[in-house]
């Protein structure tokens, strides 16, 4: 392969260590990912262990790419989860430090974004339907977030305003305790996934989603959910297919609020519980009804979750000017 101009983007999550080199049509040259490792029966990590990890696995990751065939021009990086005053968490200041002393040796810009502008800018390079939008609704749900988020773009970046949300627990957490609870291995999105696939309908297993306005909370949902499992009340999958129908219906119910409200009926939605298949499909059938006429975007499932191409567009953008 001959050498192409590139961009690289680096992004250290409290989930996952990532890496990525795009090219000057913002197509992927290469990409390394590793899932931080945790504990079996733990629900997470704390950020100490969270940045030793990344510490360790950075340089593997760094060395595994082919930096002999491109010509970086610009190193990208996540500084914060979001792109707001106060917003902080330690795991990317790792990230920060390594796309810093790169872009240095290599005497190239370094261009600083958020973790959750790449989730954004990755959902839109890998949308599942063509997407043109200057103006929308993201929905950003993971272990950290749960966020309603109104959207326009700016420049090479976007203007995020958050309008609503999760007051306590996020909808991964709700995932992931059940998941941890019944003994599946955390991050446990996948794994509850399988077991709801095989929920054949047969227990009538009913989580109530709790909603106000723009506002929704997890708390009881979760409570509901772990008394059932502590007396063996549900099978795994009813259980499994339950906490699933909650987060959706509850996504469902936050929406339908912002679109009374004015707000625009294009959603692009992701974070690493949008790459799952049952929520897609429950949100599709409800919203994209004639009666409501929404138009629901998703990212590729792979760039739901944590990853660097996002930020890696970005710098591009912001590189191109």
């Amino acid at each position: 392969m001959s050498t192409s101009r590139a961009v690289l983007g680096v992004d250290t999550s409290n989930y996952c260590t990532s890496m990525c080199l795009v090219d000057d049509e913002g197509n992927r040259l290469a990409e390394e990912r590793q899932w931080l490792d945790v504990p079996q029966g733990e629900r997470g990590l704390q950020q100490s262990r969270a940045v030793f990890q990344h510490v360790r696995r950075l340089p593997e990751l760094f060395l595994r790419l082919p930096l002999d065939q491109v010509k970086v021009a610009a190193v990208a990086v996540s500084t914060a989860p979001r792109p707001q005053a106060g917003s902080y968490m330690p795991v990317f200041q790792v990230g920060t430090s390594w796309a810093q002393s790169l872009a240095h040796a290599w005497g190239v810009p370094l261009i600083e974004t958020t973790h959750q502008e790449g989730h954004i800018a990755a959902g839109e390079a890998t949308a599942d339907r063509t997407w043109d939008a200057d103006r929308f609704l993201a929905v950003h749900l993971s272990g950290g977030t749960t966020d309603l988020l109104n959207v326009s773009r700016r420049g090479a970046g976007y203007d995020i305003e958050m309008i609503g949300g999760s007051s306590d627990l996020h909808a991964g957490q709700l995932v992931d305790r059940i998941g941890v609870a019944m003994g599946l291995p955390f991050p446990s999105g996948r794994h509850v996934e399988e077991l709801a696939l095989r929920y054949d309908g047969r227990e009538q297993v009913t989580i109530p989603s709790s909603v106000d306005g723009l506002t929704c909370s997890f708390s009881g949902p979760q409570t509901a959910l772990l008394r059932l499992w502590e007396k063996r009340a549900a099978s795994k999958e009813a259980l499994s297919f339950a906490a699933l129908r909650c987060v959706a219906n509850t996504v469902e119910k936050l929406l339908q609020h912002a679109f009374d409200q004015g707000y625009p009926k294009k959603v692009l939605i992701v974070g690493g519980v949008a790459a799952n298949s049952l929520i897609r499909e429950r949100l599709r059938k409800r919203l994209e009804h004639p009666a409501v006429r929404a138009r629901l975007i998703f990212a590729d499932p792979r760039y739901s979750g944590d990853n660097a191409y996002g930020v890696a567009r970005i710098g591009l953008r912001v590189l191109k000017g």
